[in-house]
């Protein structure tokens, strides 16, 4: 009986993981929404990357704009969705670290080092590893992620031993790496070879009325979430979204729409009820004295 138990717990455990993740899935792809002639370019390129597992992909496009979710969308609809998507920050790990949290290393390759350990390249063997920031790899390691990329084979930090795993390259950018190039920043032979299949992401300012597309899309999804039943926006909100220039895309966007519908009790959102930070463009006040007014106003309201 208790085995019974057990694997009744762990049934329901499981299900609620495949749950979650699909939730994540939906949301993620809530994000690729779009009838702008730039997101049908990308929508396409996700489509040719993922019927062609083994071919590098470089993403390229300002923060916010759904790198990471564009690296999802392709491996979840390549062969090697039912393998691990592993990914990492090449700019948020010390450049010290980076290397062994890659590639692994062995015992007593280094200090505290007590035992082997596989890297993210080792782990994600048969799937895919996200490499968010690629801009900022130190450009000591670019050789190594070079040779693997041309020969599938690498070392672990104080190893002498080749390791050959079958992963798939994605990397990603918000940096002119062109630029990076020509200030020895970045290794030219490194970039081309990342560099088979860019795919561009276009700032939200570029889309048109897919900010209104999106807009909907996110209300609808926070209704749901926080049991509202808010109707929409206004044509004085959509004005105002629409004259935006949405510095932080589509994560900005998401963010303000969850906000507001998380405050707002009536059925449909004003302009009124936009964050002071949205309206201002509408009102003519310069940037450079939003924070200034800010700290004014809260000061008043003390």
């Amino acid at each position: 009986i208790d085995l019974i138990i057990k694997k009744a717990i762990k049934d329901v455990e499981m299900q609620k993981k495949l749950y979650i993740y699909e939730k994540e899935k939906q949301s993620l792809n809530l994000e690729l929404i779009g009838e702008h002639p730039l997101m049908k370019a990308v929508k396409r390129d996700i489509d040719i990357l993922a019927k062609n597992d083994e071919v590098t992909a470089l993403i390229k496009g300002e923060s916010g704009t759904g790198k990471e979710i564009v690296a999802t969308a392709i491996h979840d609809n390549s062969i090697r969705k039912n393998s691990p998507i592993l990914k990492i920050n090449c700019g948020s790990i010390p450049k010290q670290l980076l290397e062994s949290e890659m590639f692994g290393f062995e015992r007593n390759a280094f200090t505290g080092a007590n035992e082997r350990k596989k890297g993210l390249m080792e782990v994600a063997d048969g799937g895919t590893v996200f490499l968010d920031e690629i801009g900022e790899m130190p450009i000591e390691l670019q050789p190594k992620l070079l040779r693997f990329i041309e020969e599938r084979k690498f070392k672990r930090v104080g190893g002498l031993e080749d390791i050959e795993v079958d992963i798939r390259i994605i990397a990603a950018t918000n940096k002119n790496l062109e630029e990076a190039i020509l200030k020895k920043e970045f290794r030219e032979d490194l970039y081309y070879r990342l560099n088979v299949v860019p795919v561009m992401l276009p700032p939200l300012r570029e889309r048109g009325n897919d900010i209104l597309i999106l807009t909907d899309k996110f209300l609808e999804d926070y209704n749901l979430k926080f049991h509202k039943k808010i109707k929409g926006f206004t044509k004085d909100a959509k004005d105002v979204l629409m004259g935006h220039t949405w510095r932080g895309n589509v994560r900005e966007l998401k963010n303000i729409v969850e906000r507001i519908v998380l405050l707002t009790e009536e059925e449909y959102i004003d302009a009124e009820d936009l964050p002071f930070e949205i309206r201002q463009n509408e009102c003519g006040i310069g940037s450079e004295h939003v924070e200034e007014f800010s700290a004014v106003t809260s000061v008043i309201e003390k």
